[in-house]
Order: C-alpha cells, then structure tokens, then sequence
C-alpha cells in the first residue's frame, strides 16, 4: 500500500512535466528574439546590468513582457519603443546622444575632471606651503 501511494505521487508530480517536451523552432526563435531585445534595455533595479543578465524580479517582468508582446507579432523594435516610452530614455542599456542624455554620456569625463583639477589644486597648495616652510628655514 505505501508502495502504491508512492508511485502515484510520482505520477502525479511528473504528469505536467511529461507534457513540457523541447520547444519548437517557433519557441526557440521567439527566445532568440527575447534575448536580442533583453540585451537593449537595463535593469532599472541593478542599473549596470541588461535585463538579460539581471535576476530581478523587475527584470524578470520587463522580459515576460517583451515575450508577450513579440509573440502578438510587434517587431522588437516596437518593444524597445515601447519600452522607452513607459520608462524613458535611462532604460537603454546605450542611451542615445541627445539633450536630454547628455549628463550620462559627460557626466563621468566631467567628475573626473573635477576630481584632477582638485588633486592638482591640493598638490599646488601643498608645494606652496613646503617652499615657504623651507624659505623660512634660511633666513
């Protein structure tokens, strides 16, 4: 009898499992699709990464929804768009050069920048100091 009840939950545990054979060319070209689109867009959660590469839920939502709306037959262009229009620019994992985008394109150069001047600054204030220190050595 526990023998019995054994076999039927295996049964009853791979029953669904026995249904899910390999995916058709339709599924496997609809994932290449997926992927190519999730390979444009960023995480919103983790922000250095594409949604491809990111285990966020938020990212994990954004790819069931370019899947669904590539399986109605929108080109993955539209599902980019459409994706830009919900989040904005920022979710372009290579946001375009434009007025809007152009403190993430320069921000970096210009902080670093502002981080040499100050070195620079610091190291001139600091061999200023030494040359009248030592100016007042000798007199």
């Amino acid at each position: 009898m526990p023998e019995l009840r054994r076999w039927l939950a295996c049964l009853v545990v791979a029953c669904p499992l026995l249904g899910q054979g390999a995916p058709s060319s339709a599924d496997a070209a609809l994932e290449l699709r997926v992927q190519h689109v999730a390979e444009q867009l960023r995480c919103l959660v983790c922000q250095n990464q594409t949604i491809a590469d990111s285990h966020a839920q938020l990212a994990l939502d954004l790819k069931k929804e370019a899947r669904t709306q590539l399986a109605r037959g929108r080109s993955e262009q539209d599902v980019v768009e459409f994706m830009v229009q919900r989040y904005g620019d920022f979710v372009l994992y290579r946001p375009p050069f434009k007025a809007v985008t152009w403190l993430l394109w320069l921000g970096p150069f210009a902080l670093l920048a502002a981080a040499l001047m100050a070195l620079f600054y610091q190291l001139r204030q600091r061999g200023l100091a030494e040359g009248e220190l030592a100016a007042e050595d000798y007199e």
